[in-house]
């Protein structure tokens, strides 16, 4: 028997459709297109701010954001069992992961770091079926085995530019920003059977904004002396359209769907970075950076094991 919370309309032509899956898929696609903008806006502010402003500035955005709230999420139904998975969700992302992904957009192009992406999903294949119980197949193995090796070789053909002064170093910043965000989606799959995507959201914003505060006052954080209005206004996109939107948004597609299938969406986000950091960067990748591509999206196609449906996220 289905659960109670999917929902069926009547389509145009007759057919009933998933609603609650409609909804899910939506949102999970807005996410993608927030997050693919967040690398090439988050490396324009880089080019003003130190990384540790930044990510503070996007967190205290987010969190002044959700103050609104707070009465609402008073009346949850929190109790001692999650406070560590929330901390360590928080602790997972956006700390680690920001600490890892600002620096290592100072290194790599937000093209490059984009196809690092891409390997997410197989992580959190992996992750799934250790610590969820979701089904891992030799396919899904051998696909990550295959998209890692793009990844290592668009590093080694990653050559020193502009927007990446240090391509293997970056590359490799990312992909410990991937092993993070892999701990947050377990974590954020088990907490959202038992609380709110938006609190969720929420909480996020208020750990990061406890965590990257006190690193502002460190001698080797230089903080701004100048406010360009663009790259002010970068940082306000990061903290409302993307820690809040993209955030809010994946975090609802999380709770409905297997965390799979939630993250073979993230697959989607290099698409959306390379076009942006074509038009608004003017960023390039050579012949064997776009062949080490082709790569990467081969492994990751191959690992898209679907030959058994996971009911996780449906019950």
């Amino acid at each position: 028997m289905k659960s109670d919370r999917v929902k069926k309309g009547l389509a145009p032509f007759g057919h009933w459709v998933n609603i609650d899956g409609l909804l899910s898929t939506m949102a999970l696609l807005a996410a993608m297109v927030l997050w693919g903008s967040s690398l090439v806006a988050m490396k324009y502010a880089l080019s003003y701010f130190s990384p540790m402003v930044v990510v503070f500035a996007r967190m205290i955005v987010a969190t002044i954001c959700f103050l609104p709230f707070i009465p609402t999420f008073s009346r949850l139904p929190l109790t001692r069992a999650h406070i560590l998975p929330l901390t360590l969700m928080g602790f997972c992302e956006p700390c680690l992961y920001f600490l890892f992904e600002a620096a290592a957009l100072g290194q790599t192009s937000a093209s490059e770091a984009s196809m690092i992406t891409t390997l997410l999903p197989l992580l959190v294949a992996m992750a799934s079926g250790l610590f969820l119980g979701e089904r891992i197949s030799r396919r899904t193995i051998t696909g990550f085995i295959i998209a890692a090796l793009g990844a290592l070789w668009l590093s080694f053909a990653g050559s020193v530019s502009e927007q990446a002064p240090n391509p293997m170093l970056g590359n490799l910043l990312e992909f410990l920003a991937m092993v993070s965000a892999t701990g947050y989606i377990i974590l954020m799959k088990q907490l959202s059977r038992t609380l709110p995507p938006l609190f969720l959201t929420a909480m996020q914003a208020f750990i990061g904004t406890l965590f990257f505060g006190p690193l502002l006052l460190l001698p080797v954080v230089q903080l701004p002396a100048a406010f360009p209005i663009s790259a002010v206004l970068s940082v306000l996109y990061l903290g409302t359209f993307v820690t809040i939107g993209a955030y809010g948004l994946y975090n609802f597609g999380v709770s409905r769907v297997a965390a799979n299938q939630a993250a073979a969406f993230i697959n989607l986000i290099p698409v959306f970075t390379l076009i942006m950091g074509f038009v608004l960067l003017g960023e390039r990748l050579s012949g064997w950076q776009l062949m080490a591509c082709i790569v990467v999206f081969c492994g990751v196609f191959l690992s898209q094991d679907t030959t058994e449906e996971c009911e996780n996220g449906k019950e």
